[in-house]
C-alpha cells in the first residue's frame, strides 16, 4: 500500500523530509569528486540522502555510475573483496560477457577470475583461486577509477557498514591499499572514482577516522544535521490529510519530542497511529501507538541492560539525571562509581557497546532516542508520562 509514513527502506523525492542542505553539500562534494564519509546511528537516514543525493544529480542531468557493498556481515578479506568487485562491475555491466571483458581487462595479472560456472550458481561475478595479496589489493579498490575512464563516467562506490572491516584479521593491510589509491587519485582527471564511507557504530567510525586518523586528509566527514521539527510536523499532518485524517499540530510535536526528531522512528510510530485511527487522531492513540512500539523494541533493550555491569548502569543513570562531570567526587560517591579511573574505564565501555557518545560540546548523547526514553520512564521511572 502506497504511504507517505515509510519506515522500511530509503526515501527519495517527494517522501524525503528535510536535510536539503546536506543533501546539497553532499551532491557538491560528489560532484567535485570528494570521499565522503559520514557515521550516525542505525536508522538515522544516511542512505536515504545518499539516494537523494543521486536523485537530485541525476536529475540535474549529470550522469555517474554507482556501485553499493555493505560489510554488515563480512569477516574475511577474500570475501569482502569479491563482494566489492562484484558490486563494482554489475553496475558498470550487465552480462555474463561484459563481465568477463572487465575482469580480463582491468583485473589481469591478479587472483581475481570470473568463474561461469560459479556465477550461474551464485550470481557471484569476482571470485578468487588464490587468498589475495596486496597487488590484488591494490587492483581491486582502482578498478572503479578505471571503469570511470573507459565509460566517460565518474563512480561513486558506497561502502555502507565500513566500521566492521576492523573485524577482519589483519584489516590494516585493507586499509593500508585503499588509502594509497585514495592518495594516488588524481581529481583534474576528466572522470575518476569516488567513495562513501558509512557506519551506524558512530564511535567505532570515530575511532578509525578521528583517533587513528585513517584516510587522514583523503576523506570529507558529512555530519547529518537533525531534521527541522516544522518539516516533521508538516510531513505529519500532509501524510494524515491524503487519507482523511486529522492530527494536531501540538500532538505531532508531542511525539517528535519523544523521538528527538528521528524519522526512521517516526514514520514507523504514524503508521502505527494510522493503523489504529479511523479519523481524527488524539492522545489516546499516540499512547496506545507508543506501547506498540515499544512493545516492539523491548526486548532490544532487555537484552542491551542485562549485559551492562552496575557501574555501567549508574553511569547511564547519572547521564540521565543530567550530570556533565562523571569524575567529579560527588557524583562517583551519589552512583558509586568508585574513582575516576573507573569512570574512564565505563565511559570506554558504554563507548565501545554503541550506547553513548560524546557530541562536540564533550556532552554524553544517549545514540537511540527510543531506549533513552524507555530508560527515563520505564527501566529508572526518572519521569511520568503525562
Amino acid at each position: 500500500m502506497d504511504t507517505p509514513f515509510i519506515y522500511d527502506r530509503y526515501v527519495t523525492d517527494r517522501n524525503f523530509i528535510g536535510r536539503k542542505t546536506d543533501c546539497n553539500t553532499l551532491s557538491n562534494l560528489l560532484s567535485a569528486k570528494e570521499n565522503v564519509t559520514i557515521y550516525e546511528p542505525p536508522k538515522s537516514g544516511k542512505m536515504s540522502i545518499i539516494q537523494q543525493a543521486f536523485f537530485s544529480m541525476r536529475m540535474s542531468n549529470l550522469q555517474f555510475l554507482a556501485a553499493e557493498v555493505n560489510a554488515f556481515n563480512i569477516r574475511e578479506k577474500n570475501r569482502f573483496l569479491t563482494a566489492f568487485g562484484s558490486a563494482v562491475i554489475r553496475a558498470s555491466a550487465s552480462t555474463p560477457q561484459e563481465y568477463g571483458y572487465i575482469m580480463s581487462k582491468h583485473l589481469q595479472g591478479t587472483h581475481f577470475v570470473f568463474d561461469r560456472q560459479l556465477f550461474a550458481a551464485t550470481e557471484e561475478i569476482v571470485s578468487l583461486n588464490w587468498d589475495a595479496d596486496t597487488n590484488d589489493m591494490l587492483e581491486m579498490f582502482r578498478l572503479p577509477g578505471r571503469i570511470a575512464a573507459d565509460s566517460r563516467s565518474n563512480f561513486h562506490v558506497i561502502v555502507e557498514e565500513f566500521q566492521n572491516l576492523t573485524m577482519i584479521p589483519d584489516y590494516e593491510e585493507i586499509f593500508k591499499a585503499l588509502e594509497t589509491v585514495l592518495s594516488e587519485r588524481d581529481t583534474e582527471a576528466e572522470f575518476c572514482a569516488s567513495f562513501i564511507l558509512t557506519g551506524s557504530m558512530v564511535n567505532a567510525m570515530k575511532k578509525i577516522f578521528e583517533e587513528q586518523k585513517h584516510f587522514y586528509r583523503m576523506t570529507e566527514h558529512l555530519p547529518l544535521h537533525q531534521i527541522d521539527d516544522k518539516d516533521i510536523v508538516e510531513h505529519i499532518v500532509r501524510g494524515f490529510r491524503t487519507s482523511g485524517k486529522v492530527i494536531e499540530m501540538d500532538l505531532a510535536a508531542k511525539a517528535i519530542g519523544i523521538f528527538r526528531s528521528n524519522i526512521w522512528y517516526l514514520n514507523h510510530f504514524i503508521s502505527i497511529c494510522d493503523s489504529l485511527s479511523k479519523g481524527y487522531m488524539n492522545e489516546g492513540v499516540l499512547m496506545e501507538a507508543l506501547r506498540i512500539i515499544l512493545s516492539i523494541h523491548e526486548p532490544r533493550f532487555f537484552s542491551t541492560m542485562n549485559n551492562l555491569t552496575d557501574h555501567q548502569i549508574s553511569l547511564l543513570k547519572a547521564i540521565l539525571d543530567g550530570e556533565i562531570r562523571f569524575s567529579a567526587s560527588e557524583v562517583i560517591e551519589k552512583y558509586r562509581l568508585n574513582s575516576s579511573a573507573n569512570v574512564r574505564r565505563v565511559k570506554d565501555a558504554l563507548m565501545k557497546k554503541e550506547i553513548i557518545t560524546f557530541n562536540d560540546r564533550d556532552e554524553p548523547v544517549i545514540l537511540d532516542p527510543l531506549f533513552q526514553h524507555w530508560l527515563e520512564y520505564h527501566y529508572f521511572g526518572i519521569k511520568k508520562l503525562k
